[in-house]
């Protein structure tokens, strides 16, 4: 099966819609529990793709498999700075896939000016830690019991990359 990554368009939306959802149910790797309301989702994008911003897909025969964005800060001393968030559905996760959403979400942060990405990722999800380190990201630090999912503690690993 062949995989096309490529900037989220407006006939993305349910079908990222339905990846974030599956991701986020999970209960293991994003902020999320569940996706937010269609609507919301359905804005969201709408902004993204309004204002130029980094956000790609990964599709499967017509669907959505994954995601990868790099969204701006909103303050003016951070302009230069942009949040890195990515989910895989877990059939289509350890097959490059995320590298290859990652790549063209930071080649595109970049020529939008961005030279500083950051992210957050739980300190007990080694593979993604590992795929954030092989694209160029470096450990800044570790947010103690900075997550709390279904009563359990998690810490966060702070991770940055330098684009200058």
């Amino acid at each position: 099966m062949s995989i096309v990554i490529t900037p989220i368009a407006a006939e993305h939306v349910d079908g990222f819609h339905r990846a974030l959802d599956m991701v986020a149910r999970e209960r293991k790797y994003l902020a999320l529990l569940e996706a937010p309301p269609l609507a919301a989702t359905r804005q969201f994008i709408s902004d993204n793709i309004a204002k130029g911003h980094a956000q790609f897909v990964a599709v499967a025969d017509g669907e959505v498999v994954g995601w990868c964005d790099v969204l701006p800060r909103g303050q003016p001393v951070h302009a230069h700075v942009g949040v890195l968030g990515m989910g895989l559905v877990p059939q289509f996760r350890g097959r490059g896939h995320g590298t290859a959403l990652i790549d063209a979400a930071l080649r595109a942060a970049k020529q939008r000016g961005l030279t500083r990405t950051q992210l957050s990722v739980h300190a007990d999800n080694a593979s993604a830690i590992r795929l954030y380190e092989k694209v160029g990201f470096e450990t800044e630090g570790t947010l103690r019991d900075a997550v709390l999912i279904d009563g359990q503690f998690k810490d966060l690993v702070v991770m940055g990359r330098l684009d200058r």
